[in-house]
């Protein structure tokens, strides 16, 4: 994997980040209802961490960054899926987009 590509995936996962601990605290907090329902809560609290653990795997380049490339992949699919449950679209799409790239990472 080139390192062009690399830099662009932590930018995706930091990215990803930062919106969707946004998204946590200044809409599903505030909303409540099926925002802060339990799976969903804690699906983007899991992808909230999982993209930042992923970014700091790149960034200092371990050797182990495919293994939470695959499953930064994951948790961003699923938590693509209930953001897009709830009508938060651009953090699905977010979300989706960190899942390709990590995806690509760890292939």
């Amino acid at each position: 994997m080139s390192d062009a590509a690399m830099k662009q995936c932590i930018d995706t996962c930091q990215e990803c980040h930062r919106t969707c601990l946004d998204h946590f605290a200044n809409v599903c907090l505030e909303k409540g209802g099926e925002h802060v329902e339990q799976t969903h809560a804690k699906l983007m609290l899991d992808c909230i961490q999982i993209c930042a653990t992923c970014a700091d795997f790149m960034i200092r380049g371990s050797e182990l960054h495919g293994l939470v490339c695959r499953a930064c992949s994951e948790v961003c699919r699923t938590c693509a899926d209930s953001c897009e449950k709830v009508g938060m679209s651009d953090c699905a799409a977010q979300c989706r987009k960190c899942a390709e790239s990590c995806a690509a990472m760890a292939a």
